[in-house]
């Protein structure tokens, strides 16, 4: 089977969330897709075929640790990118219409050019409040005292559109780079209070090309520290427009992933039926995977 490795949301090669594709011409048995992934190695793999039946362009994504994931995050943005790099017609029978199908999920597509290179939106639901945590419990499984865990007055909630992901408001810079993860502790509390990944995010980074700077702790499914979390940033996003801090159909940019030197820059847009993710894509492998 045809593989590739690609640098996701960025335009840049070393840099990005890495993802790797795997095109397959039919469903593979559910330990094949753990141990490919595990065989790469990265956060996530996609496996992507162009269904027939269902006239569109699958995406099914596994982490090394045996997890499905089902959001529209990098691993998704990484895929179609593949696609439109080359130049496969995946909307041939859509009428029109750009979407694509995540784990047999309808997921809505805008699809754009920047200097020669695919620029891919991905729609994400209204974002959802549907919990809180207390700053003492973050605090101790990121290395933080909970007072750094204050900015502008904002909670700690469980955001969801795809994935509910914990957004944890960060007091400055300093204390964003000062975190450590303690991934039995985060487990804990992931477990006990329903969410999935821990998302640090500051306003107060310095740097005023983005909305905000962050960092994202997800071991309850084996990625320690992510460079790009798609599934994220919406949910960040779209938590800022319920507190007013941003505004709906305004274009926004989030720094994630320089901590672990591999910078990514995340689009979103906060609109009145969902929010729009969007970024792009560059392929920096390919090869030939043998299964047999």
């Amino acid at each position: 089977m045809d593989y590739y490795v690609l640098d996701v949301f960025t335009d840049q090669k070393f840099r990005g969330n890495q993802l790797s594709v795997v095109y397959t011409e039919e469903q593979l048995k559910l330990e094949q897709y753990h141990d490919i992934s595990r065989e790469f190695g990265y956060s996530e793999t996609s496996f992507v075929n162009y269904s027939a039946a269902e006239k569109a362009f699958s995406v099914r994504s596994f982490t090394p640790a045996k997890f499905e994931i089902t959001g529209a995050g990098h691993n998704l943005l990484g895929a179609v990118c593949l696609a439109l790099l080359k130049k496969w017609d995946i909307f041939r029978e859509q009428g029109g219409q750009t979407w694509v199908l995540m784990a047999g999920e309808k997921i809505p597509l805008k699809i754009n050019e920047k200097d020669g290179i695919p620029y891919v939106g991905m729609k994400q639901r209204p974002a959802e409040i549907i919990g809180t945590v207390p700053a003492s419990i973050i605090a101790e499984a990121i290395g933080l005292n909970a007072g750094d865990l204050t900015l502008n007055d904002w909670n700690i909630n469980i955001v969801k559109t795809e994935v509910g992901h914990l957004m944890v408001p960060i007091k400055n810079f300093e204390f964003l780079n000062k975190a450590v993860l303690n991934k039995r502790l985060l487990k804990e509390a992931s477990t006990k209070f329903g969410f999935e990944g821990c998302y640090l995010f500051t306003t107060e980074h310095g740097k005023s090309e983005f909305l905000a700077e962050t960092r994202f702790f997800n071991p309850s499914i084996g990625i320690d520290e992510d460079p790009a979390t798609g599934t994220a940033v919406g949910p960040l996003t779209g938590y800022l427009e319920k507190l007013g801090y941003v505004k709906k159909n305004k274009s926004l940019h989030i720094l994630q992933g320089a901590y672990v030197n591999r910078p990514s820059v995340i689009e979103a847009e906060v609109v009145t039926d969902g929010i729009w993710i969007s970024g792009s894509s560059i392929i920096v492998m390919e090869g030939v995977l043998y299964l047999n």
